[in-house]
């Protein structure tokens, strides 16, 4: 009976998640953010303007602190707009590397302090399952990123049109603890991340069930400004002064 109430929340929740989508995708006011992340090897911002994303994205190793805010500046001159005219910040909170959340949480705490700007934290496993599931109206995500010192950040994100719901819990640990199984029943799984460099290292039941496997996959900004869109609806956003990297552990990996 609890797996069974379990399994109805469940189902309520993407409901009422989809219901939120459509809903901000039916709205006549759309807000205009500036997103952007350094939680990998790339650096991305882009910039959502009329339910249009406009993004830079380059894959930069430890260049982060040189090229985000020119790249930042660049895109808002091209369109035009000046911090004043955004509606808030958002940002990949993580899990990611330590050295490129501490820079994006940086970047995003100026500009939403300097502005007097909200923020929105956006997961960056969340992004990458967006990214991963493309056109695919229902998907079930795997989604994974190379932690170094031989562990991966994993979750399981559901994904209806856009939407990205979480299944348990992010985590780290080694590839060889994944769980082996699914969290819920699922026609399409999808696997996405640079964490997939351990694959022959994860669960092989696990790895049977992959229908696609993208290892270069990466977070983008495009994708969080758009789920930065649906959180700014359902009132989302923090202050400037509370915005905090999520690490996923207590013993961070530089790089």
């Amino acid at each position: 009976p609890s797996s069974g109430r379990g399994r109805l929340a469940g189902a309520l929740s993407l409901v009422i998640c989809g219901l939120i989508a459509a809903s901000f995708l039916s709205s006549p006011f759309m807000p205009t953010l500036l997103a952007l992340d350094a939680s990998t090897e790339a650096c991305s911002c882009a910039v959502l303007l009329d339910g249009v994303v406009h993004e830079r994205f380059q894959l930069v190793p430890r260049q982060h602190t040189q090229l985000l805010l020119p790249m930042i500046h660049e895109l808002m001159r091209e369109l035009d707009l000046g911090f004043a005219d955004l509606d808030a910040v958002a940002f990949g909170k993580g899990p990611g590397s330590f050295t490129g959340l501490r820079i994006a949480a940086g970047v995003t705490q100026g500009i939403a302090f300097a502005a007097e700007l909200p923020v929105i934290p956006v997961s960056t496993l969340a992004a990458l399952a967006v990214e991963a599931a493309g056109d695919n109206e229902d998907a079930l995500v795997f989604s994974c990123l190379d932690a170094r010192i031989d562990e991966i950040y994993w979750g399981w994100y559901q994904v209806q049109r856009g939407t990205a719901i979480l299944v348990g819990e992010e985590q780290l640990c080694r590839p060889e603890l994944v769980a082996a199984a699914l969290p819920l029943a699922a026609s399409h799984v999808l696997a996405a991340g640079n964490g997939l460099a351990y694959r022959n290292r994860l669960p092989a039941n696990l790895v049977s069930t992959f229908a696609t496997s993208e290892p270069d996959r990466l977070p983008r900004s495009g994708h969080i400004a758009r789920i930065a869109a649906q959180l700014w609806l359902q009132g989302a956003t923090i202050t400037p002064d509370a915005v905090n990297p999520v690490y996923l552990r207590d013993k961070v990996t530089q790089g």
